[in-house]
């Protein structure tokens, strides 16, 4: 990965640090900011640039390695797997008019998230 996507963690948040890890992750992927191949910064490194244990940075690339979203090779460290969806642009056009509206709206990250986690609940029940 040559000019990694920013990674950040809120401390404060009700979210715990590896979630908040593997889910910008996939957001990344999703993007496509990040793509099949793009190699991961080493666990080390990563816990060292957030300032988390070793321990947290593990345990999202792990969940991260069972959903099929990296993989890690002994020689090559962790890699954005091969075969990740490339990034539907309908949705993620979608994406950026929500977050424009929540922000013009005042809405912090986890006030946007809560409306995209309702609407969600809101599909599953029609």
């Amino acid at each position: 990965m040559t000019s990694a996507p920013a990674i950040e963690v809120d401390l404060g948040s009700s979210i715990p640090p590896y979630e908040q890890i593997r889910l910008q992750v996939v957001a990344h992927v999703s993007a496509g900011h990040l793509r099949a191949g793009d190699r991961l910064p080493t666990i080390r490194a990563l816990a060292a640039d957030l300032g988390v244990a070793t321990g947290t940075v593990a345990r999202a690339f792990r969940e991260l390695e069972q959903s099929g979203v990296v993989v890690t090779r002994r020689r090559t460290g962790t890699v954005v797997a091969d075969g990740t969806p490339a990034p539907d642009t309908a949705v993620q056009d979608a994406a950026a008019r929500f977050v424009a509206v929540a922000r013009a709206a005042g809405l912090d990250d986890d006030e946007a998230l809560a409306a995209v986690r309702g609407a969600l609940l809101g599909t599953r029940e029609a």
